[in-house]
């Protein structure tokens, strides 16, 4: 099924500073949102503390569970809604043993003084802060080397150039969403590394798709001709098949984004917005990166078939 017409030929290739300019800008935006706030949101996972769940059975404020918490949990507390109406979340920085039974005396505190007494407390979790500083590195690690494996992959499949370039996309797509997830003040932790990890081989997927068929293209060529012409032929004759893939998978992550519930928004919204960045980077930044360093060691080469 084609959605774009043979034949149809669009300069990518040639508006690629204006694109570069349009990534670098969301780039900065996202940067600078996480200077303004002093780095990402971290969750439990990462920053180690107390989660809980409640559940009421009529309504009511945050303000009023903030007070009424008060004389129960010493120093910093977060509340805030989760999912269905009248389900919120209470975080404290605080995991050590003197917060043992801290769920029962929620729970009797909330009932006293907010008068609902079929308050539910539905979860609890408690991670301590080393558990959590060493989750964050190796929820790092995990991404860096992901794209280190990426790099060898693609320079092994093809040639190093376009492994810089896969890897430039991939690195502008996982800055771009944890830039978004710091202008939306988003939670980030495992599930989010998690979500990264995924876009990184979706994005991964469509890239190679271009490059293969760029392969294929210039082999054709007789490894002659202009290697940016030979490029743009290729990304508009993969196009159709882009399109299509990406726009039946955000069908289905945008479906999880709206009625997934509290438990997967995040998780969910990371993809989504990594789907639409993977797909823009797939046209607009992996080819165009290797096109740049091709340019800059001179002069257009036939791509070396290793598979």
């Amino acid at each position: 099924m084609e959605i774009i017409r043979s034949g149809t030929n669009f300069d990518f290739l040639g508006k690629r500073k204006v694109f570069f300019a349009v990534s670098a800008a969301l780039i900065l935006i996202g940067l600078a949102s996480l200077v303004v706030r002093g780095g990402p949101r971290y969750g439990i996972d990462f920053a180690g503390g107390t989660l809980i769940q409640v559940k009421f059975h009529k309504p009511v404020e945050v303000g009023e569970i903030r007070s009424a918490l008060k004389g129960v949990i010493q120093g910093q507390v977060v509340v805030q809604s989760f999912g269905e109406a009248d389900e919120y979340i209470i975080q404290t920085e605080k995991s050590s043993g003197e917060l043992e039974g801290l769920a029962k005396r929620i729970h009797d505190t909330l009932a006293q003084k907010l008068g609902d007494d079929a308050v539910e407390i539905r979860r609890v979790e408690m991670v301590g802060p080393k558990v959590g500083r060493d989750l964050r590195e190796k929820g790092l690690l995990a991404v860096l080397f992901s794209l280190g494996a990426i790099l060898l992959y693609i320079w092994w499949r093809f040639e190093l150039r376009f492994g810089l370039g896969a890897v430039a996309a991939l690195f502008h797509d996982v800055l771009i969403t944890i830039g978004a997830f710091s202008v939306f003040n988003k939670q980030f932790d495992l599930t989010t590394v998690a979500a990264l990890l995924t876009i990184v081989g979706y994005s991964l997927n469509d890239t190679i798709v271009v490059f293969d068929r760029i392969r294929e293209n210039v082999k054709r060529a007789g490894g002659k001709g202009d290697l940016e012409a030979i490029m743009n032929r290729s990304v508009n004759e993969t196009l159709s098949r882009t399109i299509l893939t990406s726009l039946t998978t955000l069908l289905v992550v945008a479906a999880l984004f709206l009625f997934g519930g509290g438990v997967i928004h995040d998780f969910a919204f990371a993809l989504l917005v990594g789907i639409i960045v993977g797909t823009y980077s797939s046209i607009y930044i992996a080819s165009p990166v290797v096109l740049a360093l091709e340019k800059r060691v001179g002069g257009a080469r036939a791509v070396e078939s290793r598979a």
